[in-house]
């Protein structure tokens, strides 16, 4: 069966530098889905938002880019914005678990609120021709909230429903609800993918066995611990290349440096790259250790001292 491999958004994570060196160095993603654009009742772009998304970022991707509003106003200036630079479809993103966003009625925190959404999705429908996607959980406190929000989002043209199969108040702890994501497939009749704890080749053919009629798969934290994932699934094997420690180095090297031109000052840096070795460091030998090094470097001479000694210990 034929399938299609997603990226799924994190925000701080997945942005136009991490899709590009990715994509570059690994491949394997079809489609990348951008960090959510957040207005916070200001009817105003941020730059950052900005350069996410300006195709000259993008040459050579797939890019859908990613709101996430309870505000119809708000969700439909982020629709007119992206259609002006060329995008068709707009993902409404009812899946961000944080608290600080679910205390504002955002994220997983608006699932229970279907008038709201029935209101957003009725005004996206009439007043704009952007096609419209959704990235969702199951609920915030329940597995069952999502089954009240299916019947609206049924009278509705919308792309496809993309769904994390945790409930937000997880986190990202726990296992997936897999009866749950089950349960949606039976009581919905628009396309669904599937995202959760897709981190190897072994657990992708479990979740392809478990939903036959699944082809779309989402990959989150799995694709920042493991860029290697998605080429070796599309490529069905477990085994890393040979020179897999360089190519590491490589998309390490690239956004060090890419990083390292855009954010300011050595301690923002090399915060930016502690969190992503928070990531990296799962696919290592001894994450602990790796992620100690990390930690310790409080210089860029003693971070790249701790990187080079990572990458020669593992190979």
């Amino acid at each position: 069966m034929d399938f299609t491999l997603l990226s799924s958004p994190l925000q701080g994570f997945t942005d136009f530098r991490f899709r590009n060196a990715q994509n570059k160095i690994f491949g394997g993603i079809d489609t990348f889905y951008s960090p959510y654009i957040r207005l916070n009742g200001k009817l105003v772009i941020k730059s950052s938002y900005e350069r996410d998304l300006l195709p000259e970022n993008n040459i050579g991707l797939e890019v859908i880019p990613q709101v996430i509003t309870n505000d119809a106003d708000e969700f439909l200036f982020v629709a007119k914005y992206v259609r002006a630079l060329g995008y068709k479809e707009l993902n409404w993103n009812l899946g961000c678990p944080y608290p600080m966003v679910t205390k504002s009625g955002m994220g997983s925190g608006l699932i229970k609120n279907t008038d709201q959404i029935n209101h957003i999705l009725d005004r996206a429908h009439t007043e704009t021709d952007i096609i419209v996607s959704m990235k969702m959980r199951l609920g915030y406190e329940t597995t069952e909230e999502i089954l009240d929000v299916l019947p609206i989002l049924d009278t509705y043209p919308i792309k496809n429903i993309a769904i994390h199969a945790r409930i937000g108040k997880q986190l990202y702890k726990g296992g997936v609800h897999l009866d749950a994501f089950q349960q949606c497939i039976d009581n919905t009749k628009h396309k669904l993918y599937y995202n959760g704890d897709i981190t190897s080749v072994a657990k992708f053919h479990e979740m392809q066995n478990r939903f036959p009629t699944i082809d779309h798969w989402m990959i989150g934290r799995g694709l920042i611990a493991d860029p290697f994932l998605p080429s070796m699934i599309k490529n069905n094997s477990p085994e890393y290349p040979a020179n897999r420690m360089e190519l590491f180095s490589d998309f390490h090297d690239t956004l060090y440096a890419i990083y390292s031109e855009s954010l300011s000052g050595q301690t923002h840096i090399l915060l930016k790259m502690y969190h992503l070795w928070e990531y990296f460091a799962e696919t290592f030998s001894n994450p602990h250790k790796v992620l100690k090094l990390i930690k310790k470097a409080k210089s860029f001479r003693n971070y790249e001292a701790a990187v080079a000694s990572i990458f020669k210990n593992e190979k």
